[in-house]
């Protein structure tokens, strides 16, 4: 169905209108393209409008200067008053499922059960996904938990981290209601 459709099936006495408000696609360009995958699935599971771009050169350093300046331009957002500054969320991708909970924090950094020092995906060389998160943590002074609740296949995996990642940062940006 696309937004804003309303449907009724009589025979049933069911009527439904659907008005989903679609986040653009995020324009990645980092010069990796698994890392431009990635860095999308965080920004669709965060809702987020991304647009990011890093001149190309050396592997190493566009994937660290990707999450540095993600992590920065994130920080404002989780730390504006009213916004929540902590969430968790648990999300799959195929067999994989792993949980992401993270705080804005003093003391910045990245606490996992995955050993992502030896993931070598689409290019990603050793320890570049967890150069980016630790980047993506100082940068927006937070401390972030990833936990890998099962999975195997590293594609799988890192789609579910990110996907993951993207939708903690989404409600820890999120400005509370009084309610809570």
């Amino acid at each position: 169905m696309a937004p804003g459709v309303t449907a009724s099936d009589s025979s049933a006495h069911v009527t439904l209108k659907l008005d989903v408000v679609p986040t653009p696609p995020a324009r990645v360009a980092t010069g990796v393209p698994v890392l431009d995958h990635l860095v999308g699935l965080f920004a669709r599971h965060g809702s987020f409008d991304l647009a990011l771009e890093i001149a190309p050169g050396n592997l190493g350093a566009e994937v660290t200067a990707a999450g540095r300046a993600l992590g920065e331009a994130l920080a404002p957002v989780l730390r504006r008053s009213g916004a929540r500054g902590f969430a968790a969320s648990t999300v799959p991708a195929v067999e994989a499922l792993a949980l992401v909970a993270l705080e804005v924090s003093d003391t910045p950094g990245v606490h996992s059960n995955v050993d992502l020092t030896s993931v070598r995906v689409g290019g990603l060389g050793r320890d570049l996904v967890a150069s980016f998160l630790g980047q993506l943590a100082e940068g927006a002074s937070i401390t972030l938990h990833v936990r890998l609740l099962e999975g195997e296949d590293e594609h799988n995996v890192l789609d579910a981290i990110f996907k993951a990642l993207g939708a903690a940062v989404g409600a820890a940006a999120t400005i509370r209601s009084r309610k809570e």
